[in-house]
């Protein structure tokens, strides 16, 4: 039969009378030209078997340098859905695994039928991290990340617009603005530590210290505006809810996770709008900055009087919206990676009382009322503290990855080309894992003016990535665990209540320790 006659003729031109007429069926035998349920099981069979063969010789293909050499992987992966079931059984052991296929290289792998490639060379992961356009590499967050988080988000950006916005960030981490929010860290810590001893332990510290590290957050960037105690209470649910949704199923239907994670962030951005607006008015007056949104809407004021004195248009961040927008963004990106930096702090110190001991003769020496407030200038004299934070950080990044997606074909190396839309994945584990003397170790002294690792292998210190996307708020990041630190070690004595799980790490997506349960009682009497 004639597949082109047939469609002129019988399904565009004709009744379906005529195109079973045309098949040689009658009315009394349509049940008889229909297929069978085995044909359609055969039918099936045969299309899914030749779509396996076509993926696997694609990815055969995908991965093939121009030498002929195949990038180091699994041998075969299951048709469509990949390495995505045993990744969300056992993500931490799946990425494990894979970087075991090639450290330091690349290796391969398919996330639901994507190509992926898996970066664990330092060198190749600054590499990757340097290029971001629309014609070379995007960042591709979690699947939720685009309903949650909108598509305004700055990491969905790039080029000039992003270049500006990072460029007015300056102001936001000054010597002054950081010894401001200091001061806030300060007290926001020890109030925690009042509401920690007043439990029944043993107590399980992460979300606890998930609370802590969301009002410090909240209290350094808009404190301020957040006035109103049921608002403040609302605006807490709401920020929750958006880190909550980024560990549900991928499906925006009302009710679900990711559906609420939505919802928080519309109430989110709705009272930081309000927030800019106020903190627009008490700039233009005058007033000191008292958070960081106040230190980024003066350099907004300062910003658009240039731009008025020149005769151009303001900045297109200078809207009450997209700075709420863009405040919201910091927000959410303090809070899991922080978090788990926080609860490893407090778990590898109970692991090391040794290092622990250390941090306490120097907080001694350096403090000698441990009721004062912590200042930015004693902050900064605190050496082997912030060697401790250092080492924390190599030894378990919080975010192990940062996913890229490519926008077009990308030269990884001299006879490997990624094909456009594969998965670039650099590994912020490998990274910190190489060069440095026995890595596997924590060990804050390879931080020391003796062996200087950090100044030897600072390229590999990736930890708050490179390039376009690098870390904005990397010395305020390192000032709050640091702040963290030096309280913990004086103000509590804490041992961990040690289970079957506690050596083993969970991703959460950022990374934990199987568990971190706590008795803890006030080092002196307060």
């Amino acid at each position: 039969m004639n597949t082109t006659s047939l469609i002129d003729g019988g399904m565009l031109g004709g009744s379906v009378g005529e195109l079973l007429n045309r098949m040689g069926c009658t009315s009394s035998t349509v049940s008889d030209c229909m297929p069978s349920s085995s044909a359609l099981v055969v039918a099936g069979g045969v299309l899914a078997l030749g779509y396996t063969l076509w993926e696997q010789a694609k990815f055969r293909w995908y991965r093939t340098s121009k030498k002929g050499e195949l990038l180091p992987g699994p041998s075969s992966v299951t048709p469509i859905v990949g390495g995505i079931v045993e990744m969300v059984k056992d993500p931490y052991g799946f990425w494990e695994r894979q970087r075991l296929y090639s450290f330091p290289g690349m290796s391969w792998n398919s996330i639901c039928g994507i190509f992926t490639v898996f970066i664990t060379d330092a060198a190749l992961s600054r590499y990757v991290f340097s290029h971001n356009s629309e014609d070379s590499l995007l960042m591709c967050l979690h699947p939720n990340a685009e309903w949650i988080l909108g598509k305004t988000n700055i990491a969905f950006m790039s080029g000039p617009a992003h270049k500006a916005l990072r460029k007015s960030f300056l102001a936001l981490f000054t010597r002054k603005a950081l010894g401001l929010y200091v001061l806030k860290q300060d007290a926001i810590i020890r109030q925690h530590f009042d509401e920690w001893i007043s439990m029944p332990g043993p107590l399980e510290v992460r979300p606890l210290i998930r609370d802590l590290n969301a009002l410090t957050s909240q209290m350094v960037f808009v404190g301020p505006y957040l006035d109103d105690a049921q608002e403040r209470e609302q605006f807490s649910a709401a920020y929750r809810a958006m880190t909550d949704g980024f560990l549900t199923f991928p499906l925006l239907l009302p009710g679900t996770g990711v559906w609420k994670g939505r919802q928080g962030r519309k109430f989110v951005v709705k009272v930081l709008t309000r927030a800019a607006a106020r903190s627009k008015v008490r700039m233009a007056n005058g007033q000191d900055p008292e958070c960081l949104l106040d230190f980024w809407t003066k350099q907004i004021l300062s910003d658009m009087k240039d731009a008025a004195d020149a005769g151009s248009e303001p900045p297109f961040y200078h809207e009450d919206r997209k700075i709420a927008e863009t405040v919201m963004d910091f927000l959410f990106a303090s809070q899991d990676a922080s978090t788990a930096s926080l609860v490893w702090t407090i778990t590898l110190m109970a692991e090391h009382p040794d290092i622990l001991a250390r941090v306490r003769e120097e907080q001694a020496r350096l403090r000698p009322d441990l009721e004062a407030p912590i200042t930015g200038d004693v902050l900064n004299e605190m050496t082997f503290t912030r060697q401790v934070v250092k080492e924390i950080l190599r030894y378990r990044p919080a975010a192990p990855m940062v996913p890229q997606r490519a926008q077009a074909p990308f030269k990884l190396t001299e006879t490997y080309t990624a094909p456009k839309g594969t998965l670039i994945i650099p590994s912020l584990v490998s990274a910190c894992m190489q060069g440095y003397a026995n890595p596997e170790k924590f060990d804050p002294d390879r931080f020391g003016p003796e062996r200087q690792e950090d100044v030897k292998y600072a390229p590999n210190f990736l930890v708050f990535g490179h390039g376009p996307h690098y870390c904005v708020g990397k010395e305020y990041a390192i000032n709050h665990l640091t702040v963290f630190l030096a309280l913990l070690s004086t103000s509590l004595d804490f041992n961990r209540v040690r289970s079957a799980i506690s050596d083993e790490i969970k991703y959460l997506p950022t990374l934990y320790p199987g568990d971190s349960v706590f008795n803890m009682r006030w080092r002196a009497k307060k």
